[in-house]
């Protein structure tokens, strides 16, 4: 099973997490970071990194963001080449951000 990264990252990126990635998985874009399920190891330690709470284990994704489960799978593959990401960032944070 996988991490899944969900909409309170969108417009709110913050990348604490990829930085203790083991296996580095995450990938990005300008909005927001995406976790790449064939990579992931379900080891959680991003979970507690995230200061918006926006990454979940696939079976624990709220309802009403289910569909990050194969968002975070379509855009880690499509960014395979130009996306990943592994050492922290200037946060990321557009209009529609609820700061921590």
């Amino acid at each position: 099973m996988a991490h899944v990264v969900t909409a309170n990252c969108n417009d709110c990126k913050y990348t604490d997490c990829v930085e203790v990635c083991p296996v580095e998985c995450f990938y990005h874009d300008d909005n927001m970071l995406y976790i790449d399920p064939s990579e992931c190891i379900d080891c959680e330690a991003c979970v507690p990194e995230c200061p918006v709470q926006a990454i979940f284990a696939q079976d624990d994704v709220p309802d009403q963001w289910q569909s990050y489960i194969q968002i975070n799978a379509d855009k880690a593959t499509a960014l395979k080449d130009s996306g990943h990401i592994t050492e922290k960032q200037a946060p990321k944070e557009g209009p529609g951000c609820k700061k921590p």
